[in-house]
């Protein structure tokens, strides 16, 4: 599968996906990823998230490798794709174990990032691998085991050389309505020598995919460590954060792997969504993952 001739001559880079597993009472994120720093050092990494805790464990960048469609990422001795994983991760702090298999994957339609997709210049490019699927498995964490069985998965990606600066980012599909899933990112992008806020948002509510972003005229009413509320044309998505409890991750900054942010795992948060006056939904989900990152 070793497939790393696309890094080969990369420098300030960094790219990472993340995997998102959730049963009705325990979240947890692998984020497997590489960084590139400004003098073409490689190394490879493994991160977890739990509600209660994370860890970044280090590896060599010949630990890494990728296959040829780029959906299946091997690090060491832990694989990851859109079919599912096996982890055998070993760490002074941590130890996680065991095998999980995704089905029935829903798949954005199209790019995420619109036409910005072709710009070379982004800072930082996101994609969405599936907006939602089922989660089978088992997993042994410091000997605790962990069982998912028709629980539910996320898998988006990033790519680039920094996060941005400021941003936002809510992601859940745990609602009493099945295959439902919402994901939102607003940004402060540099581009060319000037800075606009570029938003990204998904719902997707029985089997239509609604998309709301800057290059089909979205407006920012307002977004904050609260929430947000965003609106284009007829539509009008309103999200409330509530009870957060969030764990540091290590974060891309020209590349390398030194800047902290915070992220909630699985937080409280009550969606709304209008077509003009009337309410298509408003729904509780108390397994959302946000970040809120302020200037």
């Amino acid at each position: 599968m070793k497939n790393n001739n696309f890094y080969k001559n990369k420098k300030t880079f960094f790219e990472g996906w993340y995997f998102k597993h959730q049963s009705k009472d325990f979240s947890i994120a692998f984020i497997p990823g590489i960084n590139i720093s400004k003098d073409g050092r490689k190394y490879s990494f493994i991160q977890v998230i739990t509600k209660d805790s994370s860890y970044n464990i280090n590896y060599d960048f010949k630990d890494f490798s990728i296959s040829e469609d780029r959906l299946t990422i091997k690090i060491k001795d832990n694989i990851f794709s859109n079919k599912g994983l096996i982890l055998n991760i070993k760490h002074k702090d941590i130890t996680v174990k065991g095998r999980i298999i995704y089905s029935d994957i829903i798949t954005v339609k199209g790019d995420i990032m619109g036409p910005f997709a072709y710009f070379p210049f982004m800072e930082c490019v996101h994609g969405v691998l599936s907006l939602s699927h089922k989660v089978n498995g088992n997993l042994f964490i410091n000997n605790e085991e962990v069982n998912f069985i028709n629980a539910k998965g996320y898998i988006e990606k990033d790519s680039g050389k920094s996060f941005p600066k400021t941003y936002l980012w809510v992601q859940s599909n745990d609602f009493k309505i099945e295959d439902m899933s919402v994901m939102v990112s607003i940004a402060d992008i540099p581009f060319l020598g000037f800075e606009f806020k570029g938003c990204i948002a998904i719902v997707y509510y029985k089997g239509k995919e609604y998309r709301l972003a800057t290059y089909n005229g979205v407006k920012l009413i307002l977004y904050g460590e609260k929430g947000l509320i965003i609106k284009r044309g007829a539509y009008k998505l309103e999200i409330e954060i509530k009870n957060l409890s969030s764990q540091s991750l290590l974060a891309p900054n020209g590349g390398e792997m030194i800047r902290t942010i915070h992220e909630n795992i699985s937080c409280s948060a009550r969606f709304k969504f209008y077509k003009n006056k009337d309410l298509l939904f408003d729904l509780e989900s108390h397994n959302t993952s946000f970040e809120y990152v302020g200037k």
